[in-house]
């Protein structure tokens, strides 16, 4: 039975490796990522894309069955795959730069939409197909659909400047998306582009307000802090040697999800009293694993001593 489903993008990452090194490629994208993440943690999960019929396509299904990812509700689709290109700063930091332009990942339809059944027990959704049209509204009527039929639903706006260059623009993206979510994950830098100057310790009460019943924000070097209205936690970062930031935000995802998961709290009215201090340790240490070797290489369960 599965657990979890994860609807979003699925491309490839063409990491700079070097001055005298060629690109290298790696299947990538946050809601795979995720969806990738949860089925090594042992989540039974499904991954709804919309998978290109080109051979990066091909590239990205093997590598999501050879994690354990159920692809039954994926689209195979006519348009070609999203590429992305990742530099890496000397400490290991991540920018990206997409060519999203007629590409698979974003052309989702309401009947395509339906194949995610209803009754599902826990959706993920967010990043770049959450917002980028023409599939987006699509997205998020289903979205909606299943949550108001009882689908415990987590989200994660995965803020892209260069996709989003207007950050007022972009938090009405954002915003539309809260409406609709139990759970929220985002990072500090997220938070800073959408409210510029303001204190997160505003902004994640004002996220409450507009429909999730927790906030999970990632601070870099500083940890992570989990918002409730029964109050806020927050804890340091696992030490790790970092090798590249590239899929951490999802690895903590996926591990913030199991962590729940494991803990029977996937209900939203359970999440305010939730044990938080233990769950972003455990999600924090999915993501240190992660950010201990190159590009988005989420640990299997076994690494974690389970």
């Amino acid at each position: 039975m599965t657990a979890f489903v994860v609807v979003g993008e699925a491309l490839i990452d063409l990491v700079e490796a070097g001055d005298d090194e060629p690109r290298l490629a790696h299947p990538g994208g946050s809601p795979y990522n995720v969806a990738i993440g949860l089925a090594r943690l042992g989540q039974p999960t499904a991954f709804a894309g919309r998978l290109s019929h080109d051979p990066l396509g091909e590239v990205l299904r093997k590598h999501a069955r050879r994690s354990g990812v159920d692809l039954s509700l994926c689209v195979t689709a006519p348009e070609p795959s999203t590429v992305a290109l990742v530099e890496l700063d000397p400490a290991g930091g991540a920018r990206y730069r997409f060519g999203v332009d007629g590409t698979a990942d974003f052309r989702w339809t309401d009947a395509e939409l339906a194949r995610i059944p209803d009754g599902t027990g826990a959706l993920h959704f967010g990043s770049l197909t959450s917002w980028l049209p023409p599939g987006d509204d699509a997205v998020l009527r289903r979205v909606a659909g299943l949550r108001e039929s009882g689908t415990f639903v987590s989200y994660d706006p995965n803020v892209r400047p260069q996709l989003q260059p207007d950050p007022a623009a972009a938090l009405v993206q954002v915003e539309r998306a809260l409406a609709v979510a139990d759970l929220v994950k985002t990072s500090e830098e997220d938070v800073a582009y959408l409210h510029p100057g303001r204190p997160l310790a505003d902004v994640a009460p004002a996220w409450l307000d507009a429909g999730a019943q927790a906030v999970v924000v990632t601070c870099g070097g500083d940890g992570a802090v989990a918002f409730t209205r029964a109050g806020d936690v927050s804890r340091p970062p696992v030490p790790t040697d970092v090798v590249d930031t590239v899929g951490a935000g999802d690895a903590f995802m996926s591990g913030l999800l199991d962590a729940l998961a494991r803990r029977g709290l996937l209900d939203p009215a359970r999440l305010a009293n939730a044990p938080f201090a233990e769950i972003l340790d455990d999600a924090g240490q999915v993501a240190a694993i992660t950010c201990s070797r190159a590009g988005a290489n989420p640990p299997r369960a076994a690494e974690l001593g389970r």
